[in-house]
């Protein structure tokens, strides 16, 4: 489909005490999602005189500076003996004041990890007002109080989402420099000729000299300086929470200070210099941002929804809850009453309890495993399984779990217990957690805690596979697709990592009407084109892609979109390999499965399109990665086998879309989500 671009270049754009902590600490998490890191800029042809390629740094591991803040304290217990000669006729009880906080910082953690060290030590003020009582004189008392520490914050840092937003947590130890207060009393409005008490000065009795106690918070990096600079710069807002607990400032009486810290801090740091090409060069912006190519494909015409007989791999694990070795209650089991009316192909009536709304169909059929095993073994008398239960807390705990399915399909659908032998393990055969591995570690550990199904018939497991990964024998289903793969409106910014920080796109109707996408980071992405169209039949949309990098970028096109409805009697197919954790290579047995059931069932001038994904542990840029190798290999599977039985009449697409959760066929909530995520997903479209 034809399209034409106009360019344009815009101007540059500048950029309770609970409930108080609960407001700053979830505004600070709604940062995260900006990304201020700058790319280095490769080599691009242009006219304009060349440039010798700017240094590039990588980001410091140690940091140096001074973090400046106020401290909102809030006291809470009472006091009434202020010190030895002093004791006041009616107790303070709460009260509340500001401080200031100072102090030299120093910071290590290295980029690509999420863990990291922090330490502070500085000037601490806890000063404030308790609020006025009345004595039995029917006079005022008030009381304000100045402490002050020297304070020693070494803190455990963690950034969650390996952004410039982090946590930390740590203790606090507190040294005393000042204890003062000053009492006032006040006189009793019934006698106007009363002359009040000259204020009291003096120091606390009692004062605790040191203090322990602990603090949490979290902070967002923001880079004041770019990557070409070897010594950067950030200043880095944070707040942080230190409850009472440990905090009584005397060692008589109940008074204790919670206080709530809001603040910055700047950073200073030295990076390393990244060795470049001695080539390279780099382009003005202008000639970079001028190299982008924008294109949209959308589709001839556009289905709104598509019959489609799936082909569904049954996964061969029962995932268990940690600290339990019972059949989790998501997993879906029969009475035996139950036992005679299931069937495979009426899945539908034996729902699990709780289900996401995303591929229900499909984890219907998924957490029905071990009915569908137990039916098929009824029937087939000569089948038997092994049960190999994998558990970190030890060998017991593994057979407890598979002992836990092998009783369940004894007492529940008769099967001999001969035929059922389990065993147990530290880790399963296919382990997602590799030596040396120190990311994520619980979401792996949760997908090892198994119980994997393996057998050698093949009327329990897929066809053409052996081995301890080998999913059970599809099950066959029928459903109405809504947006098929097909039906998806194909985006293309070519040069957006090298050009831009993020990109997004308007999507403008006939009448004006404007829908927005995004951001996006990738150079490539895909929207349904039923959410463009919507009910309309046809329409012309001018898509405007704006790209963002200190300036504004804009591109635009012109696209036609015409919703069309396929044929009653029009059915495509759809397959799935499912693949191990941060594995891109189909296993040998998947290879024959490609090869003899699918490549055979491919229609004349079919158009194949093979999308690949993975689940949402590790990094974005990895999984988009991964997840266009899964599908390419399959493709590269796919049309080896059409070669070599002389077909060329075949159009084959791939795609990866990574982790993409609006793209996803299942959620990732549970490891058995997770394991359906990491695979290659195919469609065969019928020729129209």
């Amino acid at each position: 489909m034809k399209t034409k671009n106009n360019f344009k270049i815009g101007s540059r754009m500048a950029r309770s005490y609970s409930s108080s902590f609960r407001n700053i600490f979830f505004s600070a998490i709604a940062l995260t999602g900006i990304q201020t890191t700058l790319k280095a800029q490769p080599p691009a042809k242009s006219d304009e005189p060349k440039v010798e390629a700017l240094p590039v740094y990588t980001s410091p591991k140690w940091w140096f500076g001074a973090a400046a803040g106020a401290n909102f304290n809030f006291y809470q217990g009472t006091t009434q003996q202020l010190n030895s000669s002093l004791t006041v006729p009616t107790a303070f009880r709460h009260g509340q004041g500001l401080g200031l906080y100072l102090a030299p910082l120093m910071e290590y953690h290295r980029p690509d990890s999420k863990w990291g060290m922090m330490f502070q030590a500085g000037y601490d003020g806890r000063g404030g007002k308790f609020g006025q009582v009345i004595s039995p004189c029917n006079c005022t008392q008030n009381l304000s109080a100045d402490l002050n520490y020297i304070t020693v914050e070494p803190s455990l840092r963690f950034a969650p989402f390996r952004s410039n937003f982090y946590l930390f947590a740590g203790p606090r130890l507190a040294f005393n420099l000042n204890k003062s207060f000053t009492y006032k009393q006040g006189t009793n409005p019934l006698y106007t000729e009363q002359v009040a008490n000259p204020d009291v000065k003096g120091d606390f009795s009692s004062a605790n000299q040191m203090l322990v106690s602990v603090q949490v918070g979290a902070g967002y990096d923001i880079p004041l300086s770019s990557e070409h600079k070897k010594m950067q710069t950030v200043l880095s807002p944070f707040v942080s929470f230190q409850p009472y607990f440990g905090q009584s400032p005397r060692s008589i009486e109940t008074w204790t200070v919670t206080t709530l810290r809001v603040g910055a801090a700047l950073k200073f740091g030295r990076g390393h210099l990244l060795e470049q090409p001695a080539e390279a060069v780099v382009q003005p912006l202008a000639v970079i941002v001028a190299a982008v190519k924008f294109t949209v494909h959308s589709p001839e015409n556009i289905p709104v929804e598509r019959r489609v007989r799936e082909t569904f791999p049954i996964r061969n694990y029962v995932f268990f809850d940690l600290g339990s070795t019972e059949i989790p209650n998501r997993y879906v089991l029969l009475t035996n009453d139950q036992v005679k009316d299931f069937k495979e192909d009426r899945l539908e009536v034996f729902t699990p309890k709780r289900l996401s709304g995303r591929s229900s169909r499909q984890m219907t059929v998924y957490y029905n495993v071990l009915n569908i095993l137990g039916d098929r073994m009824q029937r087939n008398t000569d089948a038997v399984v092994r049960l190999s239960g994998a558990s970190m807390q030890g060998k017991p705990d593994g057979i407890a779990m598979a002992e836990s399915i092998k009783h369940y399909l004894v007492n529940v659908f008769g099967i001999k217990p001969s035929r059922i032998n389990v065993e147990g393990r530290i880790k399963p055969r296919a382990a997602a957690e590799q030596p040396g591995a120190t990311l994520e570690l619980d979401l792996l550990r949760q997908g090892d805690r198994r119980v994997s199904i393996w057998s050698d018939s093949p009327a329990l497991m897929q066809e053409y596979q052996t081995g301890p990964n080998t999913p059970l024998k599809a099950v066959e289903l029928v459903d109405v697709q809504t947006a098929p793969v097909d039906s998806y409106i194909k985006v293309n910014v070519k040069g957006a990592k090298k050009a831009f920080t993020s990109w997004s796109l308007e999507v403008r109707d006939e009448k004006g009407i404007v829908e927005y996408f995004g951001p996006y980071v990738e150079e490539e992405a895909s929207i349904p084109g039923k959410s463009i169209l919507g009910d309309r039949p046809s329409g012309d949309f001018k898509f405007i892609m704006i790209g963002q990098d200190g300036i504004t970028t804009r591109k635009d096109t012109t696209v036609h979109m015409v919703q069309w409805t396929p044929a009653k009697d029009e059915e495509g197919m759809r397959f799935t390999v499912i693949y191990e954790f941060d594995n891109s290579k189909a296993i040998v047995e998947y290879e024959k499965y490609l090869n003899n059931v699918v490549a055979p069932k491919i229609p004349k001038d079919a158009t194949v399109i093979i999308h690949g994904y993975t689940d949402t542990i590790g990094e974005a840029a990895h999984n988009l990665e991964l997840s266009l190798a899964r599908a390419n290999d399959v493709k590269k599977i796919l049309e080896n086998a059409m070669a070599k039985i002389g077909r060329t009449d075949v159009n084959f697409e791939s795609y990866g879309y990574g982790e993409d959760q609006k793209l996803s066929q299942f959620e990732n909530n549970f490891p058995e989500e997770r394991s359906y995520n990491r695979s290659v997903v195919i469609d065969v479209i019928p020729h129209k």
